[in-house]
């Protein structure tokens, strides 16, 4: 593990290295929002479409040959108050049943990819759903094969009951959850394994940092709607 990088005086904290070994060292933090790999094989896919449609990826042999251990999910829900897990249905060995899942649909039936992608949240709340259209995600410039779009991540964000004001990323990619995080006004701690997808993180969250509507509010609590009897 190398020396972390510090941005925004000392707001987002990111290190270069596995989590197995950083997750420990942290102490506690409000919330982990995470998209780890599932063990599906995108790594492969990556693989085979590098450079299709102008696309590069870098580290791409084994991430995804299998998802985390265990160890790693209780560790990551011991340290935090509260979770959101992308690709939650990978793990639902692992994690408890809950109230509320997160839902992104993409707005495309019948794609050779999902129609729509699943976050576990230990939130004690009703499931949500997103609508945001695959076409639209690309634009955010798609520079890990399974980086999500930063809307949705701003939207995940903003599930989180407050205060959440630290999110954790134990499995960074190319930064979206801290671009998401940095321009919701939160602090942000990051974690990746891939050197060059650590550099791209570093590179999105400090452009993100200079955008005009960083340092807004923090997200406002989701509301809670009131059954009429």
């Amino acid at each position: 593990m190398t020396e972390p990088v510090t941005l925004l005086d000392g707001r987002v904290t990111l290190y270069l290295g596995d989590c197995r070994e950083i997750l420990p060292t942290l102490g506690r933090v409000d919330a982990c929002v995470t998209d780890p790999p599932y063990g599906i094989g995108a790594d492969k896919a990556a693989s085979k479409n590098k450079g299709k449609w102008g696309w590069t990826y870098y580290g791409d042999s084994d991430w995804d040959k299998q998802r985390p251990p265990a160890s790693v999910i209780h560790l990551i829900r011991e340290i935090s108050d509260h979770q959101i897990i992308w690709g939650g249905n990978y793990f639902t060995d692992i994690l408890p049943p809950t109230m509320q899942w997160l839902i992104w649909d993409k707005g495309q039936r019948d794609f050779s990819l999902a129609d729509f992608e699943m976050a576990w949240s230990s939130k004690n709340a009703a499931a949500r759903i997103i609508d945001y259209a695959r076409a639209k995600a690309m634009q955010d410039g798609k520079e890990h094969p399974t980086q999500k779009p930063i809307e949705v991540m701003e939207w995940a964000i903003s599930q989180l009951p407050l205060p959440s004001d630290t999110i954790l990323d134990p499995f960074m990619g190319s930064g979206t959850t801290g671009v998401a995080a940095v321009k919701l006004g939160r602090r942000f701690i990051g974690i990746e394994i891939e050197p060059r997808y650590f550099d791209i993180a570093c590179r999105r969250i400090e452009d993100a940092s200079k955008q005009a509507d960083l340092f807004i509010e923090p997200a406002p609590a989701p509301k809670q709607e009131t059954m009429a009897l």
